[in-house]
């Protein structure tokens, strides 16, 4: 476990000259026990700290900006807000309260902090965790962030459960893992998601969970009625982010944000509030697998709306249609086919399948086992979307899918 004492090593001239030589190293299965000898020759004691920090910045690239600078565990790395995601929840706070000085209650490492820090429609932020550790990695992070920043963040040493500050706005990202691993239920959340919502009510506050979260249930159950934001990027759905304060605004929001050819990062937004009617369900030429954003938000028919395309079943988030949506993936339909394996056996062997993407929808089917079963002995690839059209199994042979 990672001390306060460790981080201010890692901060010294010393530490730093150190993580030089082990980010020099692959770390590798293979590789690990010679690295670890000479980093221990070197270093001791800090050779197992200087192998954490560094998987831990390698794990980060690609996920947060300056990775190769930052002081970080890997649970921290894991639980962190990837920086485009933790941009837009800035541009959000500050299209919404213009000037906000805004409180990240749960600040661990610092990854909110940056992207607020970096957003000139905020006012000022503040940044507490109860892990000393966390804290002292936190400010790490900031001072070799500070250049892109147009506030200096605050740090305090505070405990969740208990406000601390009266800024506009809060932020917690509750802890979703324990001694046991990844936890699910709303109880499990360090702090309870319940406790934050009771603690922070009458003041907008911003709740980022996991993206299975049954949202419905704190509906229904517990009478959350502020607005439900599903986000994902580059096709993988990130979090789940509950916001107290709507104005008005609408009840479910998904945000795709999509990293473009030359880097930049495209968004697009569907919401409860646009238009659902859809022509009556069928096949088209394309079938079309939505965001998972999309789907989690439950936002289907809207998104089809907004593209001119349909349902395959009313109850399946597959859609149909003439055309991809630009950016999305679609699949070219060549054949429809019942669910029954013999019956897919000798479709594919006549179209000399022998490599076969299987995606199911609505149906008890696990792809691996089922792709196993056909044996496959082709050459060309296809797609196999599997699914229910009423209460009927339907195989919709495909070519492989394109992005439009």
């Amino acid at each position: 476990m990672i001390t306060v004492d460790d981080v201010a090593f890692l901060r010294s001239r010393y530490g730093e000259k150190a993580l030089v030589a082990a980010e020099a190293m692959a770390l590798t299965p293979d590789s690990l026990v010679a690295d670890l000898t000479e980093l221990k020759s070197r270093y001791a004691p800090h050779d197992a700290l200087l192998v954490e920090v560094t998987k831990a910045r390698r794990r980060a690239a690609g996920k947060l900006p300056h990775a190769g600078l930052l002081l970080a565990d890997d649970a921290s790395v894991q639980q962190a807000t990837a920086g485009p995601v933790a941009a837009l929840r800035a541009a959000d706070i500050a299209g919404r309260w213009r000037g906000a000085l805004v409180h990240d209650v749960t600040c661990s490492i610092g990854s909110e902090l940056t992207a607020l820090a970096a957003d000139p429609g905020i006012g000022g932020v503040i940044g507490s965790d109860l892990d000393p550790v966390r804290l002292a990695m936190a400010q790490h992070n900031l001072d070799v962030t500070a250049a892109s920043g147009s506030v200096r963040p605050t740090l305090l040493r505070a405990d969740a459960h208990t406000p601390t500050s009266t800024a506009d706005v809060v932020i917690a990202d509750p802890g979703r893992r324990n001694a046991s691993g990844r936890v699910f239920g709303i109880d499990d959340l360090d702090p309870p998601l319940l406790e934050l919502l009771s603690v922070y009510a009458g003041r907008p506050l911003v709740v980022k969970c996991s993206p299975g979260l049954d949202y419905r249930n704190l509906r229904t159950r517990f009478g959350f009625n502020g607005q439900v934001q599903v986000v994902s990027l580059d096709g993988g759905v990130r979090e789940l982010c509950l916001w107290t304060e709507t104005s008005g605004g609408p009840e479910n929001r998904a945000s795709v944000l999509r990293t473009g050819p030359d880097g930049r990062i495209g968004l697009f937004e569907v919401t409860s509030d646009d238009p659902d009617d859809l022509a009556s369900p069928g096949i088209g030429e394309w079938i079309v697998d939505p965001d998972g954003a999309v789907v989690r938000a439950g936002l289907v028919r809207q998104y089809a709306h907004r593209h001119g395309l349909r349902q395959l079943d009313p109850k399946i988030a597959y859609l149909t249609g003439d055309a991809v949506p630009a950016g999305e993936r679609g699949f070219r339909v060549l054949e429809e086919l019942p669910v029954h394996e013999k019956a897919l056996r000798s479709a594919l062997n006549k179209r000399d399948c022998g490599r076969l993407e299987i995606l199911v929808r609505g149906l008890d089917v696990d792809p691996d086992r089922l792709r196993k079963r056909l044996k496959l002995k082709g050459d060309t690839a296809y797609t196999l979307v599997m699914t229910r059209v009423g209460r009927a199994g339907v195989a919709y042979l495909c070519e492989p899918g394109v992005r439009a």
